[in-house]
């Protein structure tokens, strides 16, 4: 045994050397002639960082843009603006939005609410439907059923001014400040949105009040279908008012407060059924109006 141990030292350090021997070899090649694959991974590696430069500065540049947007919206929710409006409709009377043809989309309002049992009714139809619409509340209302526009709110629809009781006469700049400052006051301590749409009761245009929500920057929303429910016509007779001037861009009127609204409770599932198979799909007004801008940009654009 020991004599075969004797045996085995030479042998391994002879392996051992000429292992190092053959190492220094290489560092040697290497020193003299780079290897040609680590030029390669040289400017794949200064490739790769210029592209994740360009790729961060884009992310700090979409993320300015996106931190711009919202210090913007924050701006305008505290100065009252709760929805995005163009300057062209800051102020404007419109009754419906000018949109191609091909643009077939339509917006359902509803006057005079929140309104115990209906508004709640039309609400449910809204919801199995997936439609959203713009209600036009009366401040004395949401005072007295603040859980009914919280509801209004959280599902998605739009809401707009419609004076505190809903008077039709003559009102001095005092008496309308009123009727519009304090319903969008309780508008947003109840639901967190300050509207800047108004609807005047009645469609009214020359008692005060639509001439002080012009001058406080409300887009002033009228209609360009009427459903005539106030009148509390006979269903199919609703439903055909409702069409008789539809048309794409289109704002129709409808009531869910004020009164008894059964008759357009019952008429709702077929008028979202009959607009769908004619093709349209349904918007709110800020919705609405941010496609009229987008168009007549566009075209102005192209001019």
């Amino acid at each position: 045994m020991e004599n075969n141990k004797s045996l085995l030292w030479p042998q391994g350090i002879l392996i051992a050397l000429l292992a190092l021997g053959a190492t220094l070899s290489v560092g040697v090649m290497m020193l003299i002639k780079p290897n040609t694959s680590e030029a390669q991974s040289s400017q794949i590696i200064n490739d790769n960082s210029h592209l994740v430069a360009k790729v961060g500065t884009q992310k700090r540049i979409e993320s300015l843009k996106a931190a711009m947007l919202t210090s913007w919206q924050q701006e305008a929710q505290a100065k009252g603006l709760g929805y995005a409006l163009a300057a062209r409709f800051q102020g404007a009377t419109i009754k419906e939005a000018k949109l191609s043809p091909a643009q077939k989309v339509i917006a359902l309002t509803f006057d005079d609410g929140p309104w115990p049992q209906s508004t709640t009714q039309v609400l449910d139809i809204l919801k199995q439907n997936n439609i959203k619409a713009t209600f036009f509340v009366v401040g004395n209302n949401v005072k007295n059923y603040p859980d009914l526009l919280k509801r209004v709110n959280i599902e998605g629809h739009a809401i707009g001014n419609h004076t505190w009781h809903h008077w039709y006469h003559f009102m001095n700049q005092q008496a309308a400040a009123y009727e519009i400052d304090h319903t969008t006051d309780l508008i947003y301590k109840t639901t967190g949105v300050k509207t800047n749409l108004f609807r005047p009761p009645g469609g009214i245009m020359h008692n005060g009040v639509a001439a002080y929500a012009r001058n406080r920057k409300y887009a002033v929303v009228m209609w360009s279908s009427d459903s005539v429910d106030y009148s509390q016509p006979v269903v199919p007779k609703l439903v055909d008012n409702v069409f008789r001037l539809a048309k794409p861009g289109g704002i129709v009127l409808m009531h869910d407060g004020g009164g008894n609204r059964s008759r357009t409770v019952q008429a709702l599932p077929e008028i979202v059924a009959r607009f769908r198979k004619q093709g349209y799909r349904f918007v709110t007004i800020p919705e609405l109006l941010e496609m009229q801008d987008k168009e007549q940009s566009l075209i102005a654009h192209k001019k």
